[in-house]
Parts: C-alpha cells; sequence; structure tokens
C-alpha cells in the first residue's frame, strides 16, 4: 500500500480499519456479513475503493497497535500509530456496535448508503464532527510526540485550549516557559493563518511564543518550530466580515 499519497476516502478507511483491528469479526457482523472478504467486497460495491485489498491494507495498517492475532504492518513500528491515536481520542471507548455506529454515520452521510440502522448518542455526533479537524489532529500529535522537539525536551505540558487565551499549550522548562500554537497541515507544505488572539498574544511574547507545525499529516507527521512568528514570518491582515474579527493569513507556504 503506497501512504505517500492521502487516499480519497482517507478519514473512513482509517475508522474501518481500526474497527476490524481492534474488533475483528464482531465488527463485520454489525454489517450483517460473516467473512472479511465479503465485507471488503461490500466496501468495493459502495465505492469507498477500487478493491478490497485497499480496506484490508488499512487493517493492517492498525493491527501492530492491538492485541489480536495478526502481525500487520509490525515492520513500520509506530510510525502510524498517530492515527490509532486520534481515533482512540474520539470513539476509544466506545462499544463494537456504538462504533459501528459511527461507521454506519459517516456511510451515511458521503456515500448515501441510507440502509443501515444507527443509534447515535449525542455526544457521538459531536465528536464526529470533529473527525476531519486539522487541528485536532495536528494537537493530539503534539501531545504524544512533543519530547522529541529539542525547544520541548524534559518540558512540562499544560493544556490552555479550553481557554481560548491565544495559544494551545504553556511549556515549562525549568524556570522558563514557552506558549506553543499548534497549526496542523495535512501536506508536506503549505500554509496556516493565526487568529486575532493568537496574533496579539505572539506580539506580546515575542521569541517566548512559539508556532509549531505539525505538517504531513497524511502519511508520517513531522515537527517544525517557530519561534518569534511575527518577526520571522509574513502575514497578510484579513477582515472576517461575517464574524467581525480580523485574522492573519501566511503570506506564502512553509515546511
Amino acid at each position: 500500500m503506497n501512504e505517500s499519497t492521502k487516499h480519497e476516502n482517507y478519514e473512513i478507511l482509517n475508522l474501518i480499519g481500526y474497527g476490524l483491528s481492534k474488533f475483528n469479526k464482531t465488527f463485520i457482523t454489525q454489517f450483517e456479513f460473516t467473512t472479511k472478504t465479503d465485507f471488503y467486497n461490500y466496501c468495493v460495491s459502495i465505492n469507498l475503493c477500487s478493491t478490497g485489498s485497499v480496506v484490508k491494507n488499512r487493517m493492517d495498517l492498525f493491527d501492530p497497535f492491538f492485541p489480536n492475532d495478526r502481525k500487520g504492518w509490525w515492520q513500520k513500528g509506530n510510525t502510524y500509530i498517530h492515527r490509532k491515536h486520534f481515533i482512540d481520542n474520539l470513539f476509544g471507548n466506545e462499544s463494537v456496535e456504538e462504533y459501528a455506529d459511527i461507521v454506519k454515520m459517516y456511510l451515511k452521510d458521503n456515500f448515501n448508503v441510507l440502509n443501515l440502522k444507527t443509534n447515535i448518542k449525542p455526544i457521538i455526533q459531536s465528536r464526529f464532527k470533529k473527525l476531519q479537524e486539522t487541528g485536532l489532529e495536528a494537537e493530539l500529535f503534539f501531545i504524544n510526540n512533543y519530547q522529541n522537539i529539542q525547544l520541548f525536551n524534559g518540558a512540562e505540558l499544560d493544556d490552555a485550549r479550553l481557554y481560548g487565551d491565544g495559544y494551545d499549550f504553556q511549556m515549562k522548562i525549568d524556570t522558563k516557559f514557552y506558549l506553543a500554537e499548534v497549526k496542523g497541515i495535512r501536506a508536506q507544505k503549505g500554509r496556516f493563518r493565526l487568529t486575532e488572539n493568537e496574533y496579539m498574544k505572539a506580539q506580546e511574547y515575542k521569541e517566548q511564543y512559539i508556532i509549531t507545525i505539525v505538517s504531513n499529516l497524511n502519511d508520517v507527521p513531522k515537527f517544525l518550530t517557530i519561534e518569534d512568528p511575527i518577526k520571522n514570518l509574513r502575514f497578510i491582515k484579513r477582515t472576517v466580515s461575517s464574524k467581525d474579527r480580523n485574522e492573519y493569513h501566511l503570506n506564502g507556504d512553509i515546511c
């Protein structure tokens, strides 16, 4: 399987691969199938993928992270574990029935598969809306891997996302601290923007304010940190009239 290019149905394939790996055959019984081959063929029939091997490969990707009898892509080590962490964060505590309902809801909404019965709790619907948010995926990757960033090695992390004060995390190292604002880019390079609150906070804290970019989320994510972003990057101010606020868009790609 070539993971260098994002499959057009990336999100649902990851959800299905996770479900197959974690719940095994009990997952496919939720769709009234008795064999995985039949389930793979079903995925082809609803135009989710071109061949059943695409679905099997996605199961192989998750297999090393679950205690089943399959090795899957064990040679890759933890290369793709960030995908498991992301789904774990949203749906990791759900039963097989509840998890299958999430997949069914996705198929109803995106593939017009209307003959699937679901019983979705409101909280699951709220989490479902977060599934395609690049920001959340990047933040989770940061939480699990920030120790690999030289500047933050050994830091104590305080999660500030709920406060909405212009940064995501405070990173404390001995008597010093930094404010980390995490931005996600799905490809190897791209652009991001700052809210007015983030821009003002970056102006205030200067070299203590660190933009941490998690790029290449579609494949193997990597970090790029930028200290004092107002000084070191060029932003274009844009007014969002519908929301009566300003945003600051990066002038050009980064990474």
